[in-house]
């Protein structure tokens, strides 16, 4: 019999005969660790115990102690015994599909009667006894003729048409615990008491279409959450309540920020609140840009085809654009046109207007820049995906050499912006040549070292993600981690060797020959819309003072206090405040109930005491106490808070 080497982390070889399985290896080491086995990795890929291994390979034995992998066998297991649990309850039912997603699973069925919370409680405790069983997993590799006839035989369509999608050269793995039966690459769990019974819940039931084609028959997904243990499990529950109280949407009717409506669907009707924080958010980035350099310019809103033909984003994103098709006079043909789903080759045209030469670069263009791009309706979420958007975009234009000292320059401004709206914790992600791409390996070794290089100036914690950068460069993607640590990406960067070609970038040299210049995309925020939704459910709509809508309102106790009142406001509105006044007839504790779920920060509260003291009572949003202020010391204290981050330091 053949042997073959088997390389653990540590560097010491084990010869095996070629066949082995993980689970043998495991056992040959320890008996304890052929117990606490999981599962393996095997040169780079996650591997069932009972997979042969037939030539020279690394490999890595997993137990429930590897968070990872653990996690993912974990999630892959329940939407089996999902599956098994709902076709044992309702046998007529046709099972399709069940990958692993961010925190659980979700399986979509074929069910003629939809189902109800009462079906998913006795869902969750048919799996409980499903796991209980300890049924033992086992797997096989059938050839396609096999598997087309088992489950043409039992009337499961939809495997069928994905067994016929598998390519020729895959193998057909089917797993099995108990009796049940399903397709599925793996890998998986030993036997289902692997499971932690107490660490999962089924969430939610949603339609979908299958294969994503609304054509095809509409299933109901169900879908789940698991971890390694019941605390993890309360932790994620508690984490949910949390940003359920935290939904923009929710805070943005209560604090009338904004509204969607079916007849703009995916489009943001902006309220006065909900504009005024747009407007101090924008002023801010707006200070920020003009700080570090960069030129502000604007672009149309609708452009010609031949542009985006010329650039590529026609047949890239064609689907996603909202086009418009206008009866030029004269023309023989219905000129069509576009509304922009990005700015990139209209930043390209300003740049090629007037000769440029490398003494003018690198030239920073910036455009809060207004795009349309069609996203399916059931994708838009509130302010987190909308179909009218704008970004805080600009394009970088720069030799090749200055590409490392640009991203440093970009590293450092975005970690200050984010540090101001309150993120302190963001993760950088690398990601470096896709297969199929433009430019030299030479181009790409430079760009990607460049972009390496810059991070490390500011950080060396970061994630490369080999494969998954843009056709035309290596790019940078930014993750933020709010107060309740849900992940957000928003920022990016991205180096471009493609587009300054296709639209005929140059600029003169030092050597006095004409050069194409690197455009460098990048984003701080992402989109206004969806970086408010962010700051919105960060802050569970207590914005810092510099950004609320609405900063101070001055209420009075008695209707003696009303003149006092007005003046206070005066007095904090020539100081540059957002205040108001609230001279209702109504009891005190009613108005600062009122403005608290407004999310006011700051109340100023007027009797008969403070007009003849030329006080004030201040209460500030979460407290309890109050504060007796004279009025000429409050507006100054509070004029001074409200001043934006980047003010403040200035000052």
């Amino acid at each position: 019999m053949a042997t073959i080497s088997l390389t653990f982390p540590d560097g010491n070889i084990r010869k095996c005969p070629a066949g082995v399985t993980p689970a043998e290896v495991a056992n040959e080491i320890s008996t304890s660790l052929g117990k606490k086995a999981i599962s393996a990795t095997v040169d780079g890929a996650h591997w069932d115990l009972q997979w042969p291994i037939e030539q020279d390979a690394s490999i890595t034995l997993h137990t429930m102690a590897d968070d990872a992998p653990a996690l993912e066998l974990i999630r892959h297991d329940l939407a089996h015994i999902m599956a098994r649990a709902v076709q044992e309850i309702w046998p007529d039912v046709k099972v399709t599909i069940g990958p692993v997603i961010q925190n659980g699973w979700y399986y979509d069925f074929d069910r003629a009667e939809p189902f109800t919370p009462e079906d998913l409680g006795a869902i969750e405790k048919k799996m409980k006894e499903i796991i209980n069983a300890r049924d033992p997993v086992k797997t096989e590799v059938w050839d396609r003729d096999r598997a087309l006839a088992h489950y043409r035989e039992n009337g499961e369509n939809f495997k069928v048409e994905l067994v016929e999608a598998i390519p020729e050269d895959q193998k057909i793995r089917m797993y099995w615990h108990g009796q049940w039966q399903d397709l599925c690459r793996g890998p998986h769990l030993q036997h289902t008491g692997q499971v932690p019974a107490d660490a999962f819940k089924l969430m939610s039931v949603a339609g979908a279409y299958w294969r994503g084609d609304s054509d095809r028959p509409m299933l109901q997904r169900i879908y789940g959450v698991a971890f390694k243990n019941r605390d993890a499990l309360k932790a994620h529950l508690t984490m949910l309540e949390e940003a359920a109280k935290r939904d923009h949407r929710r805070l943005g009717r209560e604090m009338a920020l904004f509204h969607l409506q079916d007849e703009a669907p995916g489009m943001v009707f902006w309220h006065p609140n909900g504009w005024t924080v747009y407007r101090a958010l924008e002023d801010y980035m707006r200070r920020r840009l003009t700080a570090a350099g960069y030129k502000e310019i604007r672009t149309p809103q609708v452009v010609d085809r031949v542009l985006w033909e010329k650039s590529g984003h026609w047949e890239a994103y064609r689907e996603n654009m909202f086009l418009v098709e206008v009866d030029e006079e004269g023309a023989k043909e219905k000129r069509i046109n576009a509304l922009k789903p990005m700015n990139c080759p209209c930043h390209v045209q300003i740049y090629n207007h007037g000769l440029k030469s490398y003494r003018d670069l690198p030239l920073r263009l910036a455009e809060f820049g207004s795009c349309h791009r069609y996203e399916p309706s059931g994708s838009m979420h509130g302010l987190m995906r909308v179909r009218g958007f704008t970004q805080d975009d600009a394009h970088i234009f720069c030799t090749e050499d200055q590409i490392e000292e640009e991203c440093a320059n970009f590293l450092g401004l975005l970690s200050s912006i984010y540090a101001d709206l309150g993120f302190q914790k963001f993760d950088i992600k690398l990601s470096t040549r896709p297969e199929v791409r433009v430019g030299s390996d030479e181009i790409w070794d430079k760009a990607e070292t460049a972009l390496e290089r810059a991070i490390l100036k500011v950080r060396n914690d970061f994630e490369v993600d080999p494969g998954e950068g843009a056709f035309y460069g290596p790019k940078l993607d930014f993750k933020l981690t709010d107060a309740i640590g849900r992940e957000w990406q928003c920022g990016t960067f991205q180096a471009d060797f493609n587009l300054p070609d296709r639209l005929d970038a140059e600029y003169v040299g030092v050597d006095g020959k004409k050069h194409r210049p690197v455009m460098l995309h990048r984003a701080i925020l992402g989109s206004f819309e969806r970086f408010i939704g962010i700051l919105i459910e960060n802050y569970a709509g207590r914005l810092p003072f510099w950004l609320a809508p609405r900063q101070v309102v001055v209420a009075s106790i008695v209707s003696e206090a009303d003149d006092y009142v007005s003046e206070v406001v005066s007095a904090l509105r020539a100081s540059g405040l957002r205040a108001e006044a609230d001279t209702r007839n109504e009891k005190i504790n009613y108005k600062v109930r009122e403005h608290s779920m407004g999310k006011v920060p700051v109340i100023l509260a007027i009797g008969a005491r403070e007009v003849v003291e030329r006080t004030v009572s201040l209460r500030r949003l979460g407290e309890n106490r109050t504060e007796a202020l004279s009025l000429d010391a409050v507006v100054p204290l509070l004029a001074e808070e409200a001043l934006p981050p980047d003010l403040r330091k200035a000052g």
